[in-house]
């Protein structure tokens, strides 16, 4: 049986639709590029497909920004994912809004950033349990909580392991700036904080 839930459409907001009763096979068909501006996940024969409103962009791109300047800073190689689809083929899949390996470009990345505005929730962490990525940022209600895998589950830390100076309390400060300033002025008070 296939149902599907939407949300009132705003550019401001996610747009969502949930399929359920539905198939592997059913959610590889989303892998072509007339899919690509989604972000589409699959668990337990249920497909999310989720369109980035302008302030989840917003915020997704100002992560994205932090996380680089914090490695061009400290020198650390970073190899960025954006939302590629990670994968155990037939049971999950999952793509990010952003993600990255560290220090060496790997098959999956070492850390995944959710952005939930109108999708997702802590229920994320059990599909980045599922594909063993270490390290899930996960931003909600203007706050970001970091969360670490050890023994198959999830714990939250307050400092990132990947990257290790960035604290989730300060963090959010310059993340939320992102909805109302110019990453250019995010960037500067982020380098000259954190001299």
């Amino acid at each position: 049986m296939l149902i599907a839930e939407t949300f009132p459409i705003n550019l401001k907001t996610d747009q969502l639709v949930i399929l359920t009763g539905m198939t592997w096979e059913d959610y590889e068909k989303f892998d072509s590029p007339e899919y690509n501006h989604y972000l589409i996940s699959y668990l337990n024969h249920e497909i999310t497909i989720m369109s980035p409103g302008r302030n989840h962009e917003r915020i997704t791109a100002t992560i994205e920004m932090l996380i680089q300047t914090y490695c061009e800073k400290h020198n650390i190689a970073c190899f960025p994912f954006r939302s590629t689809r990670l994968e155990q083929k037939g049971l999950e899949g999952k793509e990010a809004d952003t993600a990255y390996a560290f220090v060496t470009d790997k098959d999956k990345p070492d850390l995944a950033v959710e952005v939930n505005f109108t999708s997702g929730n802590i229920n994320d962490l059990t599909k980045y349990k599922y594909l063993k990525i270490k390290e899930v940022w996960l931003w909600q209600n203007n706050e970001i909580k970091f969360y670490l895998l050890q023994k198959n589950s999830y714990s939250e830390i307050p400092v990132s392991s990947a990257l290790r100076e960035v604290e989730s309390k300060t963090f959010i400060n310059y993340v939320n700036r992102g909805f109302t300033d110019d990453l250019i002025a995010i960037k500067k008070d982020f380098v000259s904080a954190n001299n």
